[in-house]
């Protein structure tokens, strides 16, 4: 059958500590189908080459071999491409996005969607307005982005993905963490009301339930819901924390009075100092105490493909 739709992978040769790139030469394999594949060589790179194939105005299924980051960049380049149908084999760490968005676990599965493909449009997140940033998962601010910090610069996550156990990285540096860092004052502005937090730990924005490598920070997120969701974690004492953490992988943590969430378009966050930031669990610098942070759904959607 002829097919109606081009195919490429962006492939992240060192996601999952060069899982990503053994598992592509094993899926590559059992291709029946023709196809391109990029490989991509530093931060930014799969964000130009999938710019480049909406500029191609055909229709293209791009699917990611990589982890959360590359995935981002994926989604985020294409957001607005009507004829992109992003779709990823989940060769990261975390693998947060394949949780919740369209995923590939062999070959054979997109030979099935070559005669007919479709997406479904999935909302974005964006930081900022110029320049903006985009979020497919989450994005947030304190404690977890200072674990994200430390994991992907540990010397520890390699060896632990090696041994299958690359989630386990994150709750270690939770732990390690813990006692490091440095609580702050929080101010959300959300539908016209201000709302103020002392001894903040995080406040995360989500587009779809998960965070760190499985944890189920917002469970009622939908990336089809023209929403984002904003949890606030503060007041706890550090042990208490932990206790927190423990419940995160079942949604549960939510029926803790030190939890906030709301839900809505637009969220502006202010903090009382610099605070570590992330985008999808990837470094976004600091949050700065003299400006505001504005979180909202983008008005582009980007397309995901119906499975």
């Amino acid at each position: 059958m002829e097919n109606t739709v081009d195919i490429v992978f962006i492939v992240n040769p060192t996601a999952g500590n060069g899982a990503a790139l053994r598992k592509w030469h094993k899926f590559s394999e059992a291709a029946d189908f023709p196809y391109e594949y990029f490989l991509t060589h530093s931060a930014g790179h799969a964000f130009r080459l999938v710019g480049k194939l909406a500029e191609r105005r055909r229709k293209t299924l791009v699917i990611g071999f990589g982890g959360d980051g590359t995935m981002r960049e994926i989604a985020a380049a294409a957001a607005g491409a009507e004829l992109l149908y992003i779709a990823s084999v989940p060769a990261g760490s975390g693998n947060d996005f394949a949780r919740s968005f369209s995923c590939f676990s062999g070959a054979q599965q997109i030979s099935r969607l070559l005669a007919c493909p479709a997406g479904v449009l999935t909302d974005i997140g964006q930081v900022g307005v110029r320049p903006e940033q985009l979020f497919a998962s989450s994005s947030g601010l304190g404690f977890d982005a200072a674990v994200a910090h430390a994991v992907n610069h540990s010397r520890m996550k390699p060896w632990l993905n090696k041994l299958g156990l690359g989630n386990l990285a994150y709750l270690i540096f939770v732990v390690t963490t813990l006692f490091a860092f440095k609580k702050f004052n929080l101010t959300v502005e959300s539908d016209g009301a201000l709302y103020h937090y002392e001894d903040v730990w995080l406040a995360t924005v989500s587009n779809q339930p998960y965070f760190g490598g499985g944890m189920k920070i917002s469970p009622r997120s939908s990336a089809h819901d023209g929403q984002l969701e904003l949890t606030v974690v503060h007041r706890l004492p550090r042990l208490k924390l932990l206790a927190v953490f423990g419940t995160v992988f079942s949604g549960s943590h939510t029926k803790f009075p030190e939890v906030k969430q709301f839900r809505g378009r637009h969220f502006t966050l202010a903090v009382d100092r610099p605070v570590p930031r992330h985008l999808d669990g990837d470094g976004a610098g600091m949050a700065d105490s003299q400006g505001k942070l504005e979180f909202r759904v983008s008005a582009k959607q980007w397309q995901q493909a119906k499975l």
